[in-house]
């Protein structure tokens, strides 16, 4: 009992290392991503940005203008990608599951085409935008957890979500062959993805969605932690599992339809960073595991960035391409070694 005791003070003191070790990285990246690129900054730069402000001063539209929000919008996309894949993955117990792998984004992105490709002067307004990808998400993530229930391997599951991608790009590409110019344009740039897509008035609004989702994740923990055991068990404990399903999937819908809004689909980071957390972690405590997906979501997103920074001088690469090649060779791997 001793060592045993002892054994779980371990692993908390690693834990706690770990979330600080993380937590002092991403001030890091942070800071990283915000002096790099095309034009050098210092720190005075965005001090004097901040509180003396000038828009004669390119220095301080840069700063305050394309560099903050841009680190930020990667801060917060980055986590609460990566917190919608913690969570589904909880849901459906199968570590390919995702919203971009199981369609919840391509939900966002039907209804932000036709959003953007109808000329509906409502639908084309921010407004309209986020509630149109909120609203494809629900529909899509409900969708999923239907096909969940007549699923019999988590394989059928996973090629039912990429039958559901692919047929909702079928019907992108008609809608995008009806439209005009100007307005697939747009939708296509949006669809490359792109962390400039919120101005730093508009981060307050997507800051108080993510948290606000964020807070409601960390009140499902201990449901959470149940639902580890299968639905059955949880259900002998006392665990309303079709109500946390349903709030999961909410959750999930409200982070990856706010992120799509404004980013554009972002690829593999939801599949790739909760996996990459449990290995590093090691625990099934999803109050760690929350934490932890969040900041690691936000490194590696920030990261990203910071790459693409560095590359502008040279080719435009879009935020989905780095991610989908770190994203794409880990779903191979961890779908061979699920076969096995």
């Amino acid at each position: 009992s001793f060592l045993f005791q002892n054994k779980l003070v371990l692993i908390k003191r690693k834990h706690s290392i770990l979330l600080i070790a993380l937590l002092f990285s991403l001030v890091i990246f942070a800071i990283t991503d915000l002096l790099v690129g095309q034009v050098e900054l210092s720190f005075s730069d965005f001090w004097e940005a901040i509180f003396h402000f000038n828009e004669q001063n390119s220095s301080h539209v840069i700063a305050l203008e394309l560099r903050l929000p841009r680190m930020v919008m990667a801060l917060l996309a980055g986590g609460a990608l990566s917190l919608a894949g913690l969570l589904m993955q909880t849901m459906f117990q199968n570590p390919l599951a995702g919203p971009y792998v199981l369609g919840i984004n391509s939900g966002a992105s039907l209804f932000v085409a036709i959003s953007t490709m109808t000329g509906i002067t409502f639908l084309t307004s921010n407004a309209g935008l986020i509630i149109n990808a909120l609203l494809g998400s629900l529909i899509f993530g409900v969708l999923i957890l239907i096909l969940a229930r007549f699923a019999k391997t988590q394989i059928s599951l996973l090629l039912a979500g990429i039958m559901l991608g692919s047929f909702t790009s079928a019907f992108i590409a008609i809608i995008q062959s009806l439209s005009h110019s100007q307005n697939l344009k747009l939708f296509t740039l949006w669809n490359l993805g792109s962390l400039q897509g919120a101005t730093l008035d508009e981060l307050g609004i997507v800051s108080a969605i993510v948290i606000s989702a964020v807070v409601l994740s960390l009140l499902l923990t201990k449901n959470l932690n149940i639902l580890m055991l299968g639905n059955q068990e949880a259900q002998l404990l006392g665990v309303k599992v079709k109500r946390v399903h349903y709030m999961i999937i909410g959750v999930t819908a409200i982070l990856a339809g706010t992120i799509t809004a404004y980013c554009g689909p972002i690829a593999f980071v939801g599949l790739a960073v909760p996996n990459v957390t449990r290995i590093l972690f090691k625990t099934q405590n999803h109050l760690i595991l929350i934490l932890a997906s969040f900041l690691i979501g936000s490194i590696f997103l920030m990261s990203t960035d910071i790459i693409i920074q560095l590359l502008e001088k040279y080719l435009l690469i879009p935020v989905n391409a780095i991610t989908s090649l770190v994203g794409a060779p880990l779903v191979v791997y961890i779908l061979f070694r699920r076969v096995k």
